[in-house]
């Protein structure tokens, strides 16, 4: 077994398969794109733009990426704990590619992530639109795998709003862009670490194992320390290496307070809609209505709402309203008074939290 907050040099492919099986709780790729640049890339003025000409990126043929992303892809498989995340990063050169591979092994693809670059690079040569984002696929072991996403964890940093799968981030620049003594960048494809930061917070706890097969700067590592999770890195490229050591020497850990998670709904002790009820938190023939007030619904006495003919539970009633398979009511409905209208989930939040305290 690997030792954990460790870099090793190497090939990635045969480095992952020294880890044991089921041993890893979050991995993170960027693998090479396969961008097949072939040509100098000039800005209007004639200066050259940094663009990704490392051999690291090139393949002869489709074929040949598509056996190199199956084979480390395999391994990650197998390496993930039931249930483990699997994040992966690419443009259109390779993502629907990697997709494809992911699916053929087996991987339940949770969300596909757009990352809108806030500030990307003009396409110079104007003859396609500007490259203003990458995508992320976000998967975890199986269809039915338990899986961790700190949903209100994600819902505070999103300003008490549901994280959207649209995420405004810039591409680094700046002092946090690496660069050499002549002013190129030291990583071609360095990642913010706002992005790391969000996707770490998102799919993991304190102490979990990270691993980044193709590390590259480090940006992975230094937020897992940061957020004090453990990490593993594998990048063959001994001065990328030195840029991910020396940044994670200057990494300062968050204290355990700051970095103790909220516990996701499903975590928290059960509270039915028919206790809040029986409580009078929210009496027989109050009025619940959806946000925008176009259905207007009476609670009965055993904890179930009626609008017309319609009744049911707080959930059934929302989805039949609506014409969906289902409806999470607590976020659906509000009690509505004279002076206001919360939210059911609010309220229910309150009163568990006086319940367990």
């Amino acid at each position: 077994m690997f030792k954990k907050n460790s870099i090793l040099q190497g090939n990635s492919l045969e480095l992952l398969k020294k880890i044991p099986d089921k041993s890893i709780d979050f991995v993170f790729a960027d693998p090479p794109y396969n961008l097949q640049l072939k040509d100098t890339l000039y800005r209007p003025d004639q200066t050259t733009v940094e663009a990704v000409t490392n051999d690291w990126d090139k393949f002869d043929t489709y074929q040949a990426y598509d056996q190199f992303c199956l084979n480390w892809l395999s391994e990650c498989k197998r390496v993930l704990r039931d249930g483990g995340a699997l994040w992966v990063i690419g443009s259109y050169h390779n993502i629907l590619r990697l997709g494809t591979s992911i699916q053929n092994l087996g991987f339940w693809i949770l969300n596909d992530i757009i990352w809108h670059k806030t500030n990307p690079m003009p396409n110079f040569r104007g003859t396609r639109f500007t490259n203003a984002h990458e995508t992320l696929l976000w998967c975890t072991t199986s269809r039915k795998a338990k899986y961790t996403f700190n949903y209100q964890n994600l819902k505070e940093l999103n300003e008490g709003k549901q994280m959207r799968s649209d995420w405004y981030i810039p591409i680094c620049s700046g002092k946090e862009r690496l660069r050499e003594n002549n002013n190129q960048r030291s990583h071609p494809t360095q990642k913010p670490e706002a992005l790391l930061y969000r996707i770490i917070v998102s799919s993991t706890n304190k102490d979990d194992t990270i691993l980044d097969p193709f590390l590259g700067s480090g940006t992975t590592a230094v937020m897992a320390k940061k957020l004090q999770r453990n990490y593993i890195g594998f990048e063959q490229d001994k001065e990328y290496i030195k840029l991910a050591k020396k940044r994670l020497k200057e990494t300062k850990v968050l204290d355990d307070a700051i970095v103790t998670m909220k516990k996701s709904r499903k975590d928290l002790p059960k509270v039915p809609f028919g206790e809040l009820v029986e409580q009078g938190v929210i009496p027989p023939g109050a009025v619940l209505t959806d946000k925008k007030e176009r259905y207007k619904a009476t609670v009965t006495i055993d904890g179930s709402i009626k609008i017309n003919n319609i009744s049911g539970s707080i959930h059934q009633v929302g989805a039949k309203l609506q014409e969906l398979p289902s409806c999470n009511g607590w976020d659906f409905w509000h009690l509505k008074d004279k002076l206001s209208s919360k939210v059911l989930d609010d309220i229910r939040v309150k009163y568990r939290s006086k319940k367990i305290n």
